[in-house]
C-alpha cells in the first residue's frame, strides 16, 4: 500500500475530507461524494489523537471506510487505545438546481462504539463555490444541543439508545442506530480559487466518549479551517478545533483507472504486413521452417507457443502468457505474428490460451478481419463482434510441441509482508528475498517450490501468545515467525486437466502453504460465455511444525468448500464459498470486489461460522478489505505481476481456510468470455 500512495497520481478534482477520512468539513460529514471508484487515504491528527482512514467510492451513491485510531491515555486507567471501525455513507437523493443532496451515514457501525454515531445530511451548493450543509446526529453527534428524538413519534424505543458493544469489535449494534437524544450541525465551505478553501463548522461532538482525558477541552462547538488542494488532489487541511486545538489532516486520491504511468510503455505490437509481403515470403519455406519463426516471433512478445497444428486453410496454436496483464493482448498479439508468419492461404486463427499446456479457451479470429479493422477507429468492438470464442480447440495427436515440455521457469526477488492491527505494535513488517521454481513435466504436471528468506522484520517482535478456544490454526502466526528462518513456503506436486467440457480439475499434494500441507483435490465447472461458474474443493491436510521447513504437528483435519462465482454486471464479481474451515467449524464466506479493466482490485469478505462471537475472540467473526494491484499500472510496463494485500482488523482461528496456490477459477477466468470482452480494447495494443 505504501508504494501505492508513494507513487499514484492523484484524482485532479476531489470532495472535501473529514478527519474521519470520509466527505466532510472538518469533523461533521456533507452530503458528498467522490467520484465513482475513488480510493481515499487519509491521516488526520490532532492532541492525543490520530486516524488513518481508506475510504473506497464502490458504487456512484454508496462509499464505504475503514479506520484506525490512535487515542492516548483514553478514559484515564485503561491507558493508550487502538480502535478500528468501519463507516458507511449513502447518497438518497442527488443534488439538482433547487435541492440539496442528502446523505444516510453510519460510523463506527461494527467497531467498540467509540465513534458510533448516525447522520442525516444535506449540502447545496450556490455558484460553484460556496456549500452549505446541515443535518442532524444520534450517537456521538447528540452531544452538544442535544434534544429528544424526534423519530420517538415512531415508538419509544428510539426514546433510548443502549450501549454499544461493551467494548468488543465486529458486532453489528442494529439495536442502537438512530436512537437516543439527537442533535443538529452545520458548516460552510467556499472556495476561494482552484487551490484554496475554507471552512467553518459547527460540531455538537463533545468527546465524552474518550473520558476525561482527551488531551483538550471542549470550549467551543465552533471549528474552522483552511485547505490546500496540490495539483495532482492531494489535500492538506489545517484546522482549529474547538476553541482549544490545532489540528491537520492529509488525504491522498487515487484513480484505479488511471494509471500512475499513463501510456504503455512496452514495445509496440508488430504491424500487419502487407499480404504481398508474406506471399514471398512464405512461398519456399516449409513447415519446420514456420513453426520456428512464429516461436521466436511469438518469443519476443513474451509469448510461449506450445501447440501448433495446421489443418486446410485453418491454423491452430496454443501460447501461455508470461508478459502481459490482459488476455486480450495476448490474443492480438499472436494474431499479429501469425498473420505475419503464415501462408496466405491460411484464412482462420485458432488461438487457444493456455496454462501449463492445459487449454483454458480458444479464440477464432479471421485474417480478413485483421487487416479491414487494424485502422478502424471502432475495431476494439467490432473485432470482438467478430471473433468466436469457445471452450478448447481439440488437441490432436502431435499438436504439442515436442520441445515445449519439459519446461523450467524461476522467479527471484524482495517480497515485503505486513501485519496489522496487533495492540502491541499496530503495524509490523517483513522483508526478504524469494525464490519461486516450476518444473512443468508435461503438459498439467508441474512440481513448483517456493522458499523465502527473511532479512529484516518485526513480525518476530511480537510476544503475543494467543488465547483461542479453537485449534491454533492461525493465531499462532507469531511462532511461525519466530522459530523460522529459510522457509519452505510450498513445495507441492500439481496436476491440472480438463476431464470434459467445461470443466477443469487440479490435483496438489506436498506442502501446501506456510502453515499446512496434505492433499488438496478440485473440481470446476465454468462454461465459456457463462457469468456463473461453480466448484468444488476437497483438503485432507496437517499442520506444518514452526520452523516452516520439511515437519508436521499432531494436528490434522479435512477441510473442503462448495463455491459459486458471479460475474455483476459493470465491474463487481460476487464469490460465495460454503463448507469446513481448517478449524473444524462449519459456515460461509462471502465476498464482493470491484475489478477494473486494467486488473485493479477493491475487494471485501466475511465469514460467518458456527463458531459463536465468544469462543472467536477479538474481531467476532473473520473480514477484511483486499487490495490487488497491477505492476504494470504502477510502471506502465506490461506485467503479469500484482501487489496484493489483505487487511484484516485482527487474525483469529474461526473461519480460516487453507491457501492454496492456482484455484481453478484464478487460473481460468481470464480466458473467459466476459473477461476477454472488458479487456478487448487491449486486443490492437
Amino acid at each position: 500500500m505504501a508504494l501505492v500512495c508513494a507513487g499514484a497520481a492523484g484524482i485532479a478534482e476531489a470532495q472535501s475530507v473529514s478527519t474521519y477520512g470520509t466527505p466532510g468539513l472538518l469533523e461533521i460529514p456533507t452530503a458528498e461524494m467522490f467520484e465513482d471508484g475513488t480510493l481515499a487515504f487519509t491521516a488526520a491528527g490532532f492532541r492525543d489523537t490520530a486516524r488513518g482512514t481508506m475510504t473506497f467510492q464502490m458504487l456512484p451513491w454508496a462509499l464505504g471506510s475503514f479506520s484506525y485510531a490512535y487515542i492516548k491515555g483514553f478514559d484515564g486507567a485503561v491507558g493508550d487505545r487502538y480502535d478500528r471501525s468501519f463507516d458507511f455513507h449513502f447518497r438518497l437523493r442527488e443534488e439538482s438546481k433547487h435541492s440539496p443532496s442528502i446523505v444516510m451515514g453510519l460510523r463506527d457501525f461494527g467497531g467498540t462504539g467509540i465513534y458510533a454515531a448516525e447522520y442525516f445530511v444535506a449540502t447545496k451548493t450556490f455558484r460553484d463555490r460556496f456549500k452549505l450543509t446541515g443535518g442532524i446526529g444520534w450517537g456521538r453527534m447528540a452531544g452538544r444541543g442535544a434534544f429528544s428524538n424526534p423519530l420517538g413519534v415512531f415508538g419509544e424505543r428510539f426514546d433510548t439508545r443502549p450501549s454499544s458493544n461493551d467494548g468488543e469489535t465486529g458486532q453489528l449494534d442494529f439495536g442502537n442506530w438512530f436512537r437516543g437524544d439527537a442533535a443538529l450541525f452545520g458548516g460552510v465551505s467556499w472556495q476561494h480559487n482552484d487551490r484554496l478553501t475554507f471552512l467553518a463548522e459547527y460540531s455538537p461532538d463533545l468527546y465524552t466518549a474518550e473520558g476525561d482525558n482527551i488531551g483538550f477541552d471542549i470550549h467551543s462547538p465552533i471549528n474552522f479551517g483552511v485547505q490546500y488542494r496540490f495539483k495532482n488532489g492531494t489535500q492538506l487541511t489545517t484546522s482549529y478545533l474547538y476553541g482549544t486545538t490545532l489540528g491537520l489532516t492529509f488525504s491522498y486520491f487515487i484513480d484505479p483507472r488511471k494509471a500512475v504511468t499513463p501510456g504503455g510503455q512496452g514495445a509496440a505490437p508488430p504491424p500487419l504486413r502487407p499480404r504481398s509481403q508474406v506471399a514471398a515470403a512464405t512461398a519456399d519455406r516449409t513447415q519446420g521452417d514456420i513453426r520456428d519463426r512464429l516461436q521466436r516471433a511469438l518469443d519476443q512478445e513474451g509469448l510461449r507457443l506450445v501447440y501448433l497444428s495446421d489443418s486446410g486453410n485453418t491454423v491452430q496454436v496454443g501460447v501461455e502468457n508470461n508478459r502481459y496483464g490482459l488476455a486480450a493482448q495476448v490474443l492480438g498479439r499472436t494474431a499479429r505474428v501469425l498473420v505475419n508468419e503464415e501462408p496466405p492461404q491460411t484464412e482462420q486463427f485458432d488461438i487457444a490460451l493456455m496454462s501449463r499446456g492445459v487449454p483454458l479457451s480458444a479464440v477464432r479470429v479471421n485474417r480478413d478481419d485483421l487487416y479491414e479493422l487494424e485502422h478502424d477507429p471502432d475495431n476494439a468492438w467490432r473485432s470482438f463482434a467478430r471473433a468466436e470464442v469457445s471452450d478448447t480447440i481439440p488437441l490432436v495427436d502431435g499438436g504439442i510441441l515436442t520441445d515445449a515440455f519439459p519446461h523450467f521457469s524461476y522467479r527471484f526477488g524482495p517480497y515485503l509482508n505486513f501485519s496489522f492491527f496487533d495492540p502491541d505494535d499496530p503495524l509490523r513488517y517483513e522483508l526478504g528475498a524469494a525464490l519461486g521454481l516450476d518444473y512443468t513435466l508435461s503438459p498439467g504436471f508441474t512440481l513448483s517450490t517456493g522458499l523465502r528468506l527473511p532479512i529484516l522484520s518485526t513480525l518476530d517482535d511480537s510476544t503475543r501468545v494467543s488465547d483461542s478456544p479453537l485449534p491454533h490454526v492461525r493465531s499462532d502466526w507469531a511462532i511461525y515467525a519466530r522459530e523460522s528462518n529459510l522457509r519452505i513456503e510450498h513445495l507441492t506436486a500439481e496436476y491440472l486437466w480438463r476431464p470434459g467440457t467445461n470443466l477443469y480439475a487440479r490435483t496438489t499434494l506436498g506442502y501446501l502453504e506456510t502453515m499446512f500441507g496434505g492433499l488438496s483435490t478440485e473440481l470446476l465447472w465454468y462454461p465459456t460465455d457463462s457469468r456463473l461458474a461453480l466448484g468444488v474443493e476437497a483438503n485432507y491436510v496437517a499442520q506444518r511444525d514452526f520452523d516452516v521447513l520439511f515437519g508436521f504437528q499432531n494436528y490434522t483435519v479435512a477441510t473442503g468448500h462448495a463455491s459459486a462465482y458471479y460475474d455483476l454486471p459493470g465491474e463487481y464479481h460476487a464469490q460465495v464459498d460454503v463448507g469446513r474451515y481448517l478449524a473444524g467449524d462449519y459456515g460461509a464466506t462471502f465476498a464482493l470486489d470491484r475489478e477494473f479493466t486494467n486488473g485493479f482490485k477493491v475487494g471485501a469478505f466475511f465469514t460467518l461460522t458456527n463458531v459463536s462471537s465468544e469462543e472467536f475472540g477479538e474481531g467476532s467473526f473473520d473480514k477484511g478489505i483486499r487490495l490487488e494491484i497491477p505492476v504494470s499500472w504502477l510502471t506502465g510496463r506490461p506485467s503479469r505481476n500484482k501487489l496484493a494485500q489483505t487487511i484484516r482488523p485482527v487474525l483469529r482461528d474461526g473461519g480460516a481456510r487453507l491457501s492454496v496456490r492456482n484455484r481453478l477459477y484464478g487460473v481460468t477466468r481470464e480466458a473467459r468470455a466476459q473477461n476477454l470482452s472488458r479487456g478487448w480494447g487491449r486486443f490492437w495494443r
